[in-house]
């Protein structure tokens, strides 16, 4: 018990500090957390992340896409194991989760009119997003990579110890 409280205010913490220091826009841990913490600790914390998630809303304030934001997290969560096999896997599953974020987040701003209900207003949605689907890619990449290094030393010391 003690153990899983310590790795959810290191979750906490993670998001947080990638949320609150000044950062681009969508340049933050959520997507990598999102991805890796299920893989490494288990389908259980993908509540952590997402919980994470909320309490640093309460801070920065509510917005009408918040229920495709949190859940692009929990169907992220949810893909991770079948990304396990190795680092080529895995990083193929943060980027496309990257991806699913993109898709599910921007169709909730189309959902909720900002382009108007049409076709074309859809397509504009996306296009616009571009620029921030970058800025997820880059800290996508970014993140994966601490996540990476984690890995290797967790299995480095293993191999050590045997």
């Amino acid at each position: 018990m003690e153990k899983n409280i310590k790795i959810s205010i290191g979750i906490f913490l993670a998001l947080a500090a990638s949320r609150f220091i000044p950062h681009p826009p969508n340049f933050t841990s959520l997507i990598a957390l999102g991805f890796y913490v299920p893989l490494i600790f288990g389908l259980k914390f993908i509540f952590i992340v997402v919980a994470s998630y909320f309490i640093t809303d309460l801070i920065i304030g509510f917005h009408s896409t918040l229920f495709f934001t949190w859940g692009s997290v929990v169907l992220i969560g949810l893909l991770s194991n079948y990304f396990y096999k190795n680092i080529y896997y895995r990083v193929a599953g943060a980027l496309t989760g990257a991806m699913i974020f993109f898709i599910v987040t921007n169709f909730g701003v189309w959902i909720n009119g900002s382009y108007g209900y049409s076709f074309n207003g859809l397509i504009m949605c996306y296009i616009v997003a571009i620029p921030f689907f970058t800025y997820t890619i880059i800290s996508t990449v970014f993140y994966s990579t601490i996540f990476e290094m984690l890995i290797y030393l967790k299995n480095k010391l293993k191999l050590a110890k045997h």
